[in-house]
């Protein structure tokens, strides 16, 4: 029996969610099309077995295909970034990151990570995660110009003396400044992390700058720019090993059985495998590369059509839209916008943010989910174009400063944008244009 016949509402729902990626455009740069192999293997019989444990030492039987497929996805991570220890359980990034701390760090121990204002990640020492209330968090920052303030985190790193410094984030649009940050952590004898989950596509493809040389531990997320399934992995450089050669040891502990989570999701781990399998062969390169070249080019023609970014531009896949020339706190006025429109993007905070993490004055937005349908610089003109008609669409709107007002005006603001004109002629031409670029694995 199919699942449209035992479960027809959960049938109506995926077909649905299909429907509305075939007709838009989705531009979160977190986000990615995985390919039908991918997705074979994630849903395959692999998700019935429990492996708790590591391949050749489980705790329950019946393993020795598992321990296959997990042996051949740290293979191909070993492969893909150069590194001589991988481990490939983490559930997703957040998880793997707390397996770092738990490896290199005792509760109360300074830790340094980019500002999550900043463009930073949650797990790196933001106020409201557990990072910060099990450690001394000490945020660095970025300068006006949105590149990392390197002279900042030296000046904190000599005067708290951290025992691990992250490099990563989850809104930076330059290129990571990898070998600073890593002189910086070996003057104050700290473990130096670079969580790649952003970039980790990127560069297998050679389109960014590797970490493997200059971090002890590199985390990332197996989604994103790899385009895989929503999982994660924990590497080891040799530089690592040479620090502490013990430290593989301490990770697999810390994953399990001294985390937080239990045994591996084995069809997870397959499927990472298989998308590893695809970042492997020379054309990933080309796409990796096609997704910096689109970014740029989108970033390029919305700078000319007169929406602001951060730092003017990008390095990277993603690009971070300014909108305080309009006002404070208008990210989700332009994100809400651009989804009736039919192209989905995420509202975020920018650096110097005069508004709240939950109504920020910017927008993030990305190139490698519409890269992955095909499209090129051509069609980044296209898109910006929309992108900038959404925004001036939105100009005059304004959050209000009382609390208890913003509910009610964001709702009359949603049923105006309904009704709005040239929203209704966006959608449609995204609905033409889309038709144009099907998605991989969705017929």
């Amino acid at each position: 029996m199919s699942l449209k016949q035992s479960d027809p509402k959960i049938y109506e729902i995926i077909e649905a969610e299909k429907q509305r990626k075939r007709e838009g455009l989705e531009m979160i740069p977190s986000e990615n099309h995985t390919s039908p192999q991918v997705l074979e293997a994630l849903g395959s019989i692999l998700t019935d077995k429990y492996s708790e444990g590591y391949p050749g030492r489980r705790y329950y039987g019946g393993n020795q295909f598992i321990d296959e497929a997990e042996r051949l996805t740290i293979a191909r991570t070993k492969e893909a970034f150069g590194v001589p220890y991988a481990n490939v359980q983490p559930y997703s990034g957040s998880p793997a990151n707390f397996a770092v701390y738990l490896a290199t760090c005792n509760v109360g121990d300074t830790i340094m990570g980019q500002n999550l204002p900043d463009g930073g990640h949650l797990t790196h020492g933001w106020k409201a995660n557990i990072s910060s209330k099990l450690y001394k968090s000490v945020p660095y920052h970025v300068k006006k110009d949105g590149y990392i303030d390197i002279k900042e985190v030296e000046a904190l790193a000599n005067e708290h003396k951290p025992k691990l410094i992250w490099c990563g984030a989850t809104a930076y649009v330059r290129e990571f400044p990898f070998e600073e940050l890593s002189k910086i952590a070996d003057g104050v004898g700290a473990f130096f992390v670079a969580d790649i989950a952003h970039i980790a596509g990127l560069i297998i493809a050679g389109a960014h700058k590797s970490p493997v040389n200059f971090a002890h531990i590199i985390t990332t997320t197996t989604h994103k720019t790899l385009r895989g399934p929503r999982g994660a992995i924990i590497m080891i450089t040799e530089k690592g090993l040479a620090k502490d050669p013990e430290l593989a040891e301490k990770m697999d502990k810390a994953v399990f059985p001294g985390g937080v989570q239990g045994g591996p999701h084995n069809h997870q781990t397959a499927a990472i495998a298989v998308a590893l399998g695809e970042a492997l062969k020379p054309e990933f390169k080309e796409y990796g590369k096609q997704i910096v070249k689109n970014a740029k080019a989108l970033a390029e023609e919305l700078m000319k059509g007169g929406v602001k970014l951060v730092s003017n531009g990008t390095d990277n896949h993603m690009m971070l839209i300014d909108l305080t020339p309009y006002g404070k706190g208008l990210g989700v006025f332009l994100q809400d916008a651009l989804d009736l429109a039919s192209m989905t993007v995420n509202k975020n905070t920018i650096p110097g943010d005069p508004s709240s993490p939950f109504y920020p004055s910017g927008v993030r937005l990305g190139t490698p989910a519409i890269t992955t349908r095909g499209m090129k610089e051509e069609e980044m003109k296209i898109i910006a174009t929309w992108i900038a008609q959404v925004a001036n669409e939105i100009k005059n709107y304004r959050l209000p400063e009382n609390k208890e007002e913003i509910k009610p005006y964001l709702k009359k603001f949603r049923e105006e944008m309904t009704e709005n004109q040239t929203i209704k002629e966006i959608k449609q031409e995204v609905l033409e244009f889309s038709k144009r670029f099907p998605i991989p694995g969705i017929s």
